[in-house]
């Protein structure tokens, strides 16, 4: 059984047509309204989605938990993720679909950077946003794919099971894929095409997404990488720390004259890096233990 997934969130304009659009191609629609003040909920009620409401705006990676848990109550084979937005075309669908029931992929990404033409679809600011995304999810993940930030995905029952949606925010994107190589999924990309209403997309800002999923990455980077995102840039900081109150103390030496703003100065960075080192160290040991605690124990 094939499900197409659509989170929500004050799209009455355009959600009837894309439900519509990809009942063609799917067994069963999913619509998860993330707190819509309009019209959004009933009308794809009435158009036969299973709809399921959250009271409250939650975010983007709140609606894709639903999602994921949602699917697997109903047994899907593949689910199929897609804007309500109108940027993704349903039409797509099979060609999302079906390197999963092939078997060549657990998770299929739909591309807008594949095809050059498509790609120009996307404004200049937003590539550049994507291509940044891209570069930082492709370095925690050790996997290099091209678009890390769409959301017209194909996953099949074998993710819904074994993958856990931790994100909240727009992170989510590139939070399920660097867990999705550590598990050893199969991932596949093929070309889709991308429609930007005036340039723009009717409920996202831009700017606030690229920040958060920023953020997001951050925290990953130091979950995954502890020592080389705190441990070593605390070491770096408590030198040049250092360097500072040596200088301090050859300055008094020989004018006999106290810095006291470089005092100050050196011994803030002297903290900062004894807590941003200890904080890498104690991260990495949680980290170490969590991952003995994860793998399978040996049959006696």
């Amino acid at each position: 059984m094939i499900v197409a997934a659509i989170p929500a969130y004050n799209e009455e304009k355009t959600i009837a047509k894309i439900i519509l659009q990809a009942q063609k191609y799917v067994d069963k629609v999913l619509v998860v309204d993330d707190g819509s003040t309009d019209m959004t909920a009933e009308i794809a009620a009435r158009l036969g989605a299973i709809v399921v409401k959250h009271r409250e705006n939650m975010g983007k990676g709140a609606a894709l938990k639903t999602i994921f848990n949602s699917a697997k109550e109903i047994k899907a084979d593949v689910l199929v993720t897609l804007d309500a937005d109108g940027q993704h075309n349903p039409d797509e669908i099979p060609r999302i679909v079906k390197p999963i029931f092939n078997g060549e992929a657990d998770i299929v990404i739909g591309s807008r950077l594949l095809d050059k033409a498509a790609s120009m679809e996307i404004p200049m600011y937003r590539r550049v946003g994507i291509k940044i995304l891209n570069k930082l999810t492709n370095f925690l993940s050790g996997r290099k794919i091209t678009d890390t930030q769409s959301g017209y995905r194909g996953y099949s029952s074998r993710v819904l099971t074994e993958m856990q949606v931790v994100e909240g925010g727009f992170g989510v994107d590139s939070q399920i894929l660097i867990e999705a190589v550590k598990k050893g999924f199969k991932i596949l990309e093929v070309p889709v095409t991308c429609t930007y209403r005036g340039g723009e997309t009717s409920t996202k800002n831009p700017v606030f997404h690229s920040a958060e999923v920023l953020l997001s990455l951050i925290r990953l980077a130091g979950e995954e990488h502890p020592l080389l995102f705190f441990a070593i840039p605390g070491l770096i900081t408590v030198a040049i720390g250092l360097i500072g109150l040596v200088n301090v103390v050859q300055i008094y030496f020989t004018i006999y004259k106290l810095a006291t703003g470089t005092l100050l100065l050196s011994m803030l960075l002297v903290l900062i890096g004894t807590f941003s080192f200890f904080t890498g160290i104690i991260l990495y040991i949680v980290s170490r233990l969590i991952r003995r605690l994860e793998q399978p124990r040996s049959m006696d």
